[in-house]
């Protein structure tokens, strides 16, 4: 006895082309074509997701690097003082702290340099 799967198949197709709504020519309603642009584009979204994570994670380390230079402190001694301080602030903070209150990054800055050993004096690193 054969059994017609009409209502299942249907929907299954209706869902992929629901999801290659705005693709242009073919993509959007070819159901073959439509199928491997819909892959695709899941897989895109699903790298870029992560992408974005990455992205932004580079742009607050380069706006907290540029604010910590302002103030005479490269951002890896920055960092590196404000772990000693014991302060728990991740980048995005000190980012958005480095444009919306240049006060408040600036103490900041002076606590970690506190924090850093005293750096060598020039006669002792030539020797």
């Amino acid at each position: 006895m054969r059994v017609k799967g009409g209502t299942v198949h249907v929907r299954k197709r209706k869902k992929i082309l629901k999801l290659a709504k705005g693709f242009r020519g073919k993509r959007h309603s070819c159901w073959r074509i439509a199928k491997q642009a819909v892959m695709k584009a899941l897989k895109n979204a699903y790298i870029s997701r992560r992408l974005r994570k990455r992205e932004f994670r580079r742009l607050w380390i380069l706006r907290v690097n540029a604010a910590s230079r302002q103030h005479g402190l490269r951002y890896s001694e920055f960092m590196g003082g404000l772990t000693k301080a014991g302060v728990k602030i991740n980048r995005k903070m000190l980012a958005d702290l480095a444009i919306r209150d240049p006060e408040a990054f600036a103490r900041l800055v002076e606590l970690a340099r506190s924090h850093l050993p005293a750096p060598a004096s020039a006669a002792s690193r030539s020797s």
